[in-house]
């Protein structure tokens, strides 16, 4: 018989503990006769335990209502139902995947790291205030970024998760883009929302937004700005000139963290010399920083993405 193994899942907003109990906690007591596991909801923290596979989908399951928990005033019973039946029917999680769980998306499905860089890479945000990520296209950089921001400002670690870019011109200038100021950054900022909208409902991003507990904006907004107790993320680092990424890490403030990512093989700056790499020689042995180089073998796109990725590696190093 396998040992029984406990969860604590810190649930910190109130109205989101509500949703995920029911009234009376109705919730609980159906995912308890359904899962034959013991859930106990005490303040902040609500307590699984059982065996491990049952504790494990009891823990996906929550993470899928937190999720849905923007969308409306109460979970339904069609909606939980069809959450229990995919909780049911999904994998057994590993212990391992039960450490490295950083969050659920909105289709319930759960994040954790998939290969041993992205791991190294999710411990070194969660014990470092600053992380530097490079690495090629499809390796998880910003996604997982944008998944550990998320989950610090769920669980109250931060006030506000702040999300930003470059807003290099590649190709098209901004003059000649259609529509007002908003309408010209937005193609440059819409990766970071598609990440954002895979991790939580559009209402429950517009409510924070409208509370200032979620920004997203060029660069260029940060001038001037002191960073208090948040989580803030730069993107498409490579393309920040050395005086811009000077000015980004100036910014943080106390109880704040940030983590930076880019590739330095896609840099579309007039000056090649780009502020990561800069910044990168010259933080290299600063105390509290931590770098994590990916791979193409980190890809965790379309197959052919890592295969695209090697051949053009391949090519740039072969003599003319």
């Amino acid at each position: 018989m396998a040992q029984a193994q406990q969860i604590t899942i810190l649930i910190p907003d109130p109205d989101e503990m509500m949703f995920v109990a029911g009234d009376h906690e109705t919730n609980i007591d159906r995912i308890e006769r359904e899962f034959g596991v013991k859930i106990v909801s005490r303040g902040a923290e609500l307590r699984i335990s059982g065996d491990p596979a049952s504790v494990a989908r009891v823990g996906d399951l929550v993470g899928a209502m937190r999720t849905l928990s923007g969308r409306d005033d109460n979970l339904r019973k069609p909606a939980l139902e069809r959450l229990i039946g995919e909780a049911k029917d999904a994998p057994v999680a590993t212990p391992q995947q039960l450490r490295d769980h950083i969050a659920t998306t909105v289709t319930g499905k759960r994040i954790v790291p998939q290969s041993e860089n992205q791991r190294r890479y999710v411990e070194a945000i969660r014990h470092h205030d600053l992380v530097f990520a490079t690495g090629v296209a499809g390796t998880g950089k910003s996604y997982l970024a944008v998944a550990m921001g998320v989950a610090a400002l769920r669980e109250r670690k931060v006030t506000r998760l702040v999300l930003t870019r470059p807003a290099v011109e590649a190709g098209e200038r901004l003059g000649f883009l259609p529509g007002d100021l908003e309408q010209k950054i937005d193609p440059y900022l819409r990766p970071l929302y598609d990440a954002l909208f895979d991790l939580m409902p559009p209402e429950r991003f517009a409510r924070a937004q409208e509370r200032g507990e979620i920004e997203v904006a060029p660069l260029a907004f940060m001038r001037g700005r002191t960073l208090d107790n948040a989580f803030i993320i730069l993107d498409e680092a490579q393309n920040t000139t050395p005086a811009q990424m000077k000015m980004f890490l100036t910014r943080l403030g106390f109880g704040s963290q940030a983590v930076v990512t880019g590739d330095v093989t896609q840099i579309d700056l007039p000056d090649p010399r780009s502020g990561l790499v800069i910044a990168r020689e010259i933080l290299r042995d600063v105390e509290g920083l931590a770098f994590v180089d990916f791979e193409a073998k980190d890809v965790v796109r379309h197959e052919l993405v890592a295969r695209i990725i090697r051949a053009y590696d391949r090519h740039e190093r072969s003599p003319e």
